[in-house]
């Protein structure tokens, strides 16, 4: 009896060993397909985190080169817009200073016809004469013209009537005389000419 009980004691505990080993088998196997799959799935989330990343990161980008481009057309406005009103300040400013000299040379113009004609060549008329085409030589290379007038058609723009004629000879609206002589500041008209028109 007693070597009995120790047989089954013994298969007992083979057994007992038995369904350790193979608990602690499936144990083993599923903690390591637990693990291969919680790998996995940590992969798939930092793939997705990446991603999500990368795709703030394209946002940011783009939305910082937009910014980029925008400032620079802003700036390419603004100096076109600056360029284009300092020019026209330029501009504003040389035909206030041109206007203000067209009387002086009015005036050379005005001493130049009085010389008669034996005194031409003294030295006062003729110092006269090249200060008046060295001043209208500088006004030429500024831009300024003289507007043509006699023997042209009245143009309004341009001319200013300031009286009317019967004459036979000249077609209607043609200018017969100029009492002051216009000029343009490159296309711009600086002062009208005055003149008398036949009809």
């Amino acid at each position: 009896m007693e070597e009995k009980k120790e047989f089954e004691q013994e298969e007992t505990v083979e057994t007992v060993e038995e369904v350790t080993e193979e608990t602690t088998e499936a144990e083993e196997e599923v903690s390591a397909e637990e693990v291969s799959d919680t790998e996995e799935g940590a992969e798939k989330k930092g793939f997705f985190k990446k991603k999500e990343k990368k795709d703030k990161k394209d946002e940011q980008i783009a939305e910082l080169t937009d910014k980029v481009k925008r400032q620079l057309a802003e700036f390419e406005n603004f100096r076109n817009r600056t360029e284009k009103e300092k020019a026209q300040m330029y501009a504003v400013g040389a035909k206030e200073v041109i206007e203000k000299i067209l009387p002086v040379v009015d005036n050379f113009e005005r001493g130049i016809k009085a010389i008669p004609e034996d005194k031409k060549e003294d030295p006062v008329a003729s110092g006269m004469e090249m200060i008046y085409k060295q001043l209208m030589t500088v006004l030429s290379d500024l831009g300024v013209t003289p507007i043509e007038a006699i023997g042209q058609e009245f143009d309004p723009n341009v001319h200013n009537a300031v009286m009317h004629v019967e004459d036979e000879e000249l077609g209607e609206n043609i200018i017969k005389e100029e009492f002051q002589k216009g000029y343009k500041y490159k296309d711009a008209v600086l002062r009208h000419s005055m003149v008398i028109v036949a009809n």
